[in-house]
C-alpha cells in the first residue's frame, strides 16, 4: 500500500483541497494522512495538528513578514518572505510515507529550509500549486510581470522604488538554489495556465511537472430542487438570484470593481426584476453595502459545506469576475450544483467553464461583458455541469498514475 502525507497550513476554508484529495485517495488503498498547522474542528484520525509552538513561530514569523513587506503596493497582492518555518520533517507521517506532498504553507507555516528539510529525506516531495508563489520571487500572482520566465526575479512591481537586490530577488535566488540542488521535487498544478506558467519558469522548467486539477465531492455538491434551496433561505421562488463569493470579497485578485460595475449596468438595463445579490465570505462592509444597485444578503463567511452547496443551489448564476486566480473552487462547486458561472477568460477558468453550456466566459476586465453573461444564462436558463475532466475518479486515477511516473525519476 502507498502511504502519502499531504502538509497544508490549515484544512478549512480553501484548505479543503487537501482533505478532499486525502480522503479521495483513502477509497483507492492509499494510506494517506494530513499534517496541518492550524487546529480544526474536522477532527480525524488520518489529520495531525501541530501544537502552539509551532503556531507561535508562524504568529513571530507573520510579524517579521509584515515587517519587511511594510511598503508593498497592495493592489499588487500577496507577497511571502517567508523567515523562520517549522521542521516537520520528524514526524511520524512524514517518516513513513513513500511520498510526500506540500501543499499551501506559506502564512507563517514554512520557510525554504523547510522544504529543505523535507527533500533531504530523498523521497519524492510533490510540490502542489495553489498560486504562483512556488515558480516566482514571491509573489502569489505576477499579474503582467514575467521576470520570473525571462531575466529572474528582481527591482519587483510589488515593491516601489527601483531596487535590483529586492526581495523578489533574494526569494528566487533561494529557491532556484533548493530546486536545482534537489532533484526529487516534483510540481503538480491544478489549472493548464499556471502548468504552462512552470514549465517556463526559470525556477521549475528543468523539473517535472504535471497537470492534475483539484478534487470536489460531487456526493456533497450537487443539484437539488431551486425552490426548495430558495425557501430555505427565506429567497421567493420568483426571485432571480446572483450570487458572488470569496474568502475576502475585496481581495485584489477576486475583481470586485469589475462585478459593481456590471451590476450597475444590469440596473440600467432594466430586463430583470426581483433581483437578490447573494453574498458570502470575509470583507464585507457598510460601505460595500451601500454602493450595490439590488437588494443584497450577505450570508457572512460560510465555514462548512453544507451551508455553501445550498447557496449554490439557491443561485441562478454565480460571477466570478477574478483578474487573477489559478482554479477557483468555487467555479467546480457551483457547477457541480448545477448553477452556471460567468467569469472573465484568465488563469484557469476557462478550464471549467465552456462558453454559452454550462457559463458565460466574458472578456477580461469588461464589465458589460460580465453583464452580457448574466443576462445570457438567465435568459437561456443555462444549466452549470463539470467536465468529464473533473470527475473524482479521473482526478484520483492521475494521481495514481503520477506516483508510476515519478519512480522514473528516483534513483533506483
Amino acid at each position: 500500500m502507498t502511504k502519502v502525507v499531504h502538509i497544508q497550513f490549515s484544512v478549512d476554508s480553501a484548505g479543503r483541497a487537501a482533505l478532499r484529495l486525502q480522503k479521495a485517495l483513502g477509497s483507492v488503498n492509499v494510506s494517506s494522512h494530513i499534517v496541518s498547522l492550524q487546529y480544526s474542528t474536522l477532527v480525524s484520525s488520518n489529520i495531525k495538528f501541530l501544537g502552539p509552538k509551532a503556531r507561535f513561530i508562524s504568529k513571530i514569523d507573520n510579524r517579521i513578514q509584515d515587517y519587511l513587506t511594510r511598503k508593498r503596493v497592495k493592489e499588487m497582492g500577496s507577497f511571502s518572505y517567508p523567515v523562520l518555518g517549522t521542521d516537520v520533517s520528524g514526524l511520524d507521517e512524514v517518516k513513513n510515507a513513500d511520498i510526500i506532498y506540500i501543499h499551501w504553507v506559506l502564512n507563517g507555516f514554512f520557510n525554504y529550509n523547510s522544504i529543505k528539510q523535507l527533500a533531504r529525506l530523498n523521497k519524492p516531495v510533490i510540490i502542489f500549486l495553489h498560486d504562483m508563489w512556488g515558480i516566482t520571487g514571491g509573489c502569489h500572482h505576477s499579474f503582467t510581470c514575467e521576470k520570473y520566465k525571462t531575466t529572474g526575479c528582481n527591482n519587483c512591481p510589488v515593491f516601489p522604488g527601483d531596487k535590483i537586490n529586492d526581495l523578489s530577488a533574494k526569494g528566487f535566488k533561494k529557491k532556484l538554489k533548493l530546486y536545482t540542488k534537489y532533484k526529487n521535487l516534483f510540481f503538480v498544478s491544478p489549472s493548464r495556465w499556471l502548468y504552462n506558467c512552470t514549465k517556463e519558469s526559470l525556477l521549475s522548467k528543468h523539473r517535472p511537472v504535471f497537470h492534475i486539477p483539484n478534487i470536489i465531492d460531487t456526493t456533497l455538491f450537487k443539484p437539488v430542487n431551486k425552490a426548495a434551496a430558495k425557501q430555505i433561505l427565506n429567497i421567493d421562488a420568483a426571485e432571480t438570484v446572483i450570487t458572488f463569493g470569496a474568502v475576502t470579497v475585496n481581495s485584489p485578485y477576486k475583481g470586485w470593481v469589475y462585478l459593481l460595475k456590471a451590476l450597475e449596468l444590469l440596473k440600467q438595463d432594466n430586463s430583470l426584476s426581483n433581483v437578490t445579490v447573494l453574498i458570502f465570505g470575509s470583507g464585507y462592509n457598510k460601505e460595500i453595502a451601500d454602493v450595490l444597485p439590488f437588494k443584497t444578503r450577505f450570508m457572512g463567511f460560510l465555514s462548512d459545506e453544507y451551508s455553501i452547496s445550498l447557496v449554490y443551489n439557491a443561485s441562478d448564476v454565480f460571477i466570478v469576475p477574478s483578474v487573477a486566480d489559478n482554479l477557483p473552487t468555487t467555479v467546480l462547486e457551483c457547477l457541480s450544483c448545477g448553477t452556471p458561472v460567468v467569469g472573465f477568460n484568465v488563469g484557469g477558468i476557462p478550464d471549467m467553464i465552456s462558453h454559452r453550456e454550462n457559463g458565460y466566459l466574458a472578456n477580461y476586465k469588461d464589465a458589460a461583458d460580465i453583464t452580457n453573461g448574466i443576462l445570457y444564462c438567465i435568459n437561456n436558463k443555462i444549466k452549470g455541469a463539470i467536465r468529464p475532466e473533473f470527475q473524482p475518479e479521473v482526478i484520483v486515477q492521475k494521481h495514481l498514475e503520477l506516483y508510476e511516473k515519478i519512480k522514473e525519476f528516483q534513483p533506483g
